[in-house]
């Protein structure tokens, strides 16, 4: 055989996802090939009319333990290891009745799905590691010169065509299916070892081994910029309410840059009880507002930058309805994409029907947010990865200490909370002003932090800046900052303290009768 073209004589068939199965088998056998076939998957096949034989009847060896053994054989993975251009192997199949095996279709036990329900049992989990059908894949898969192996029912449709058009498998689309089957191993595994590093005991957070797994949702017309090529990426198994997880309601294709902008707007409304909309552009938050109402929230969220506003990516904590909808599709406006729990739908047809941009729009629906997973924050360098712990702390901190001689007002300390929510997902050095819990200012990401506090209060507007609460990600190295806020009008200030200045910047507070709160907890975000 000259190994480029693969007629498929002898088949093996064992499928937890029966998804088209049945078609595939039953097209392989009108060419006449050979059935091989497991359990579930057999007594799918016959039920249906499709001439199949049991493996136990090719191997000469019955299915025991509950199923745990019955392809382990070495009339099985001869048949997918043996090489057929070596006379050895040949000579060691025909000694042992070793027959050639020429396509498996293989998926395997469903246990990203089990782990994925809540209130798993541990021995509900274990008990759907599959082994056989990973040592079957990757036996075929390391001889995809001789064998093709499919583990994905959406390449049944193709590889029939081909087979049908040609009469052959061949090589170049048995190593892209031997290429899918590893990635699937490799994927299967990492899973099973995530599972078992949290369930009990004290889970190791940071193993010496790390292994990421993904599956991927879709090829991205382009990365952050148009000669970046991009892919977007679902963690098997994912529960929590995240863009991963969303239902697209409407619009055209996300773009990357629009994915990093709805995690940013989706993690900073689960951080506000009441009804909240977040309003962000390039990650960072152009508006938020706290209301009675939506459509009140995301009328104060507007207008905290409504130029920066234009374009941009917008959050809801509450179902979106008509009035927030109507809000959204003033003349003036432009929006990006929605995320929301729900959407009304006089809501989504409200949004659908904005002249220029409705049609286009992307809405993504969450479902509840209910709890998240505990999947620590990855993030890629050059030659390899950081790992860290994801930042669920409050933004305000859980321990307050009051050092100037002022103590902020009960209405005060709430607009300091709020402030601190939003700093918290403002990129450092960051600062955020606040008034009638809405944002009415940002400095993100500069270098040095007066400069923030400088481009928070020109954003307020000397109106806004008057009677506001400023909060800060991280210390005040300096007093500048303070004094800078003082002279705007800010008449508290929110921040973690540690500084080896801290005296000089409470007594500039307190020279300017500002209230001051330190936290204790940092909230960089880089």
């Amino acid at each position: 055989m000259s190994g480029e073209g693969l007629r498929v004589r002898r088949a093996l068939v064992s499928v937890s996802d029966k998804r088209g199965v049945v078609d595939l088998a039953r097209a392989l056998a009108s060419r006449g090939a050979e059935i091989l076939s497991t359990g579930g998957t057999y007594r799918t096949l016959r039920g249906e009319g499709v001439a199949a034989r049991e493996v136990s009847d090719a191997t000469g060896f019955p299915e025991m333990m509950d199923g745990r053994i019955k392809t382990l054989h070495p009339r099985v993975h001869g048949g997918l290891l043996a090489r057929r251009d070596q006379p050895e192997h040949v000579a060691a199949m025909k000694e042992h009745g070793i027959e050639p095996i020429d396509l498996l279709c293989v998926n395997l036990y469903p246990f990203e799905e089990t782990v994925a329900r809540p209130g798993v049992s541990h021995d509900e989990a274990i008990e759907q590691i599959d082994i056989g059908g990973p040592a079957m894949v990757r036996s075929a898969a390391k001889n995809h010169r001789f064998v093709a192996v499919v583990t994905d029912p959406d390449d049944y449709g193709p590889l029939l065509r081909e087979i049908e058009t040609f009469g052959e498998i061949s090589l170049a689309t048995r190593e892209r299916l031997a290429r899918k089957a590893f990635a699937l191993t490799a994927r299967y595994d990492a899973t099973i070892a995530r599972f078992l590093e949290t369930r009990g005991g004290e889970p190791e957070p940071f193993p010496r081994v790390f292994a990421l797994r993904g599956a991927k949702v879709a090829d991205l017309r382009y990365g952050e910029n148009p000669h970046q090529r991009a892919a977007f990426y679902r963690i098997p198994g994912a529960r929590e309410a995240s863009v991963a997880t969303a239902t697209v309601r409407n619009g055209k294709e996300l773009s990357y840059n629009n994915i990093l902008d709805l995690d940013a707007a989706l993690a900073l409304v689960r951080e506000l009880d009441g009804p909240a909309v977040a309003v962000i552009k390039h990650t960072n938050p152009c508006g938020c507002a706290i209301r009675e109402r939506l459509a009140d929230a995301a009328r104060a969220a507007w207008e905290g930058d409504p130029v920066s506003a234009f374009g941009s990516v917008v959050a809801v904590n509450r179902p979106l309805d008509l009035a927030t909808a109507e809000l959204l599709t003033a003349p003036d406006r432009f929006v990006e994409c929605v995320i929301a729990p729900s959407f009304d739908e006089d809501a989504i047809a409200c949004l659908k029907t904005r002249p220029k941009w409705g049609a286009s729009v992307r809405l993504l629906e969450t479902g509840p947010f209910g709890p998240r997973d505990p999947d620590p924050f990855v993030r890629s360098v050059a030659g390899g990865f950081l790992v860290q712990d994801r930042n669920l702390a409050a933004g305000a901190g859980e321990e307050h200490r009051v050092p100037t001689k002022r103590a902020p007002t009960p209405a005060e300390k709430d607009q300091l909370a709020f402030a601190a929510s939003v700093c918290k997902h403002v990129k450092s050095n960051a600062i955020v002003l606040a008034r009638d819990l809405a944002l009415v200012g940002a400095g993100a990401g500069q270098m040095s932090r007066v400069d923030s506090v400088r481009i928070a209060v020109d954003k307020a507007g000397p109106e806004r800046a008057r009677g506001s609460v400023l909060a800060s990600d991280a210390f005040f190295p300096f007093a500048d900052g303070v004094e800078l806020a003082a002279r705007a009008g800010v008449t508290a200030i929110l921040q973690p303290g540690g500084s080896k200045r801290d005296a000089e910047v409470i007594a500039a507070a307190d020279r300017a009768g500002v209230a001051m709160v330190f936290t204790g907890t940092r909230h960089f975000l880089h």
